[in-house]
């Protein structure tokens, strides 16, 4: 049951965009789709996103499941191996028709959904008319089969769990590596500002950034996540009950929120917001809500490294117990926060600079392409248009010319009409022209020497 209830009770991801001047346009996290966050019936009271790009199939996947009072019964008896291996997969063979058929047109909805995005990647890279294989690019999806597209199996309960298992174990080191460069960008854009200043002013603001360092460490002091001081902290200052009669079974059960038997992650991060008040507050601007969720994600790591003996996420209440009966509990100690812990060294931000530089000469190489290829496009769009303009013209021209009236002929030099000849026999020539002064009865008179010979000359 326990790694289920991981996924239906899983941790709240805050989301927190930082103070770089230069933003951030992705939250860290595996997956590449952002999705809304869902409520569970299982934690009705929360709204989670365990951050995976399919945990809205996730979840409801799983809300159907806990509708069948079979599947309900053998969930609650199994144990984490059970989910592992796949025996309670194959549970699902014996759950009824009408939870089959949900859970058929969920899987049917999912690849529905991925076909999409996939199709919208393809059109975001201009290859509409590359013929698509789905089978094969859906099989880059591991949370289903994707051979059997249409009804939802025990193989696809099996690669959902097992899938989601693996997820949500990469995503706190994948976070810690986002937050790492995103205070390495920091630190970056501050030595930029710096080096944009002049002496005087440079000095000025260096003053100021060590006065608002030197505030920001001026809280009280922050206990280790788990030990004895920090839970009595929460039994008495949250709770409101007296720390001299501190009892941890009693703890344990009144921060049980849900009354699974467990501390999830949730529950655990809720007894760390005392801790993470001393020094981060929402309402102060210098304060980075970045850093303090990262605080909290160091936390929990660091309890879940000390309690949970299983590794599978959850607290139980063995767990707990056995660790207040350790020597670390009762020590006295204080907690160094991240600022107290850099989490990047000056080797790595050289690095990071150095790629960072690279990045950006790239980018604007490839802004000075796309100018070029601008100013060319403009040029050609000009020509073009100077071409159409011509084209115009010319066929107005031609069209005033079908309009106007067919010319007279023109008279020839004796002030004779001339005639275009016609085609056929008997058409006249031009020299069967009628002089201007001629009328139809006179007769041409014929020059000398162009007589046609007599009857009797030819003898």
């Amino acid at each position: 049951m326990v790694l289920v209830k991981r996924f239906l009770c899983a941790k709240h991801r805050s989301k927190h965009w930082g103070k770089s001047r230069l933003g951030w346009t992705q939250p860290p996290g595996p997956g590449p789709f952002p999705l809304n966050r869902v409520a569970s019936p299982s934690c009705p009271h929360r709204r989670q996103d365990t951050g995976l790009y399919y945990h809205r199939y996730l979840q409801e996947v799983i809300n159907v499941l806990e509708t069948d009072g079979h599947f309900k019964e053998k969930l609650q008896a199994a144990n984490a191996e059970d989910i592992k291996s796949g025996k309670l997969s194959r549970e699902l063979d014996f759950v009824s028709h009408h939870i089959r058929t949900k859970l058929d047109e969920l899987k049917r909805q999912e690849v529905s959904r991925l076909r999409m995005l996939l199709k919208a990647k393809m059109d975001a890279m201009q290859e509409q008319e590359v013929q698509v294989d789905h089978l094969s690019l859906l099989k880059q999806f591991d949370h289903l089969d994707p051979q059997n597209q249409h009804t939802f199996e025990a193989r696809d309960l099996e690669l959902l769990i097992q899938t989601a298992t693996r997820d949500l174990a990469q995503y706190d080191a994948a976070h810690h590596a986002e937050f790492k460069r995103y205070e390495m960008l920091k630190e970056h854009e501050r030595r930029q500002y710096l080096d944009s200043l002049d002496g005087e002013r440079r000095r000025e603001e260096e003053r100021r950034l060590q006065e608002q360092q030197k505030r920001h460490r001026q809280h009280p002091r922050v206990n280790v996540p788990g030990s004895r001081a920090q839970l009595q902290e929460v039994w008495e200052e949250t709770d409101g009950l007296d720390p001299a009669e501190f009892n941890p079974k009693t703890f344990f059960r009144l921060h049980d929120t849900n009354g699974d038997g467990v501390l999830d992650e949730q529950e655990l991060e809720a007894l760390f917001t005392k801790e993470l008040e001393k020094v981060y507050d929402p309402k102060n601007e210098d304060d980075d809500m970045r850093e303090m969720e990262e605080e909290r994600l160091r936390m929990r790591e660091h309890v879940m490294k000390n309690v949970d003996t299983n590794h599978d996420r959850l607290v139980t209440l063995d767990e707990f117990l056995s660790s207040t009966q350790r020597k670390e509990f009762a020590e006295a100690g204080g907690w160094e926060t991240v600022e107290e812990q850099p989490v990047y060294t000056e080797e790595e931000l050289v690095r990071f600079e150095a790629e960072l530089a690279a990045r950006e000469a790239e980018l604007s190489e490839r802004a000075a392409q796309l100018g070029r290829e601008h100013e060319a496009l403009e040029r050609s769009q000009g020509q073009l248009e100077a071409k159409k303009q011509e084209l115009k013209q010319a066929v107005l021209q031609m069209e005033q010319r079908k309009q106007q009236p067919p010319a007279p002929p023109a008279p020839g030099p004796e002030g004779q009409l001339l005639f275009q000849p016609q085609a056929g026999a008997g058409a006249p020539g031009p020299r069967d022209a009628l002089p201007a002064s001629a009328t139809p009865d006179q007769k041409p008179t014929q020059p000398p020497g162009d007589h046609p010979p007599q009857p009797d000359q030819l003898q």
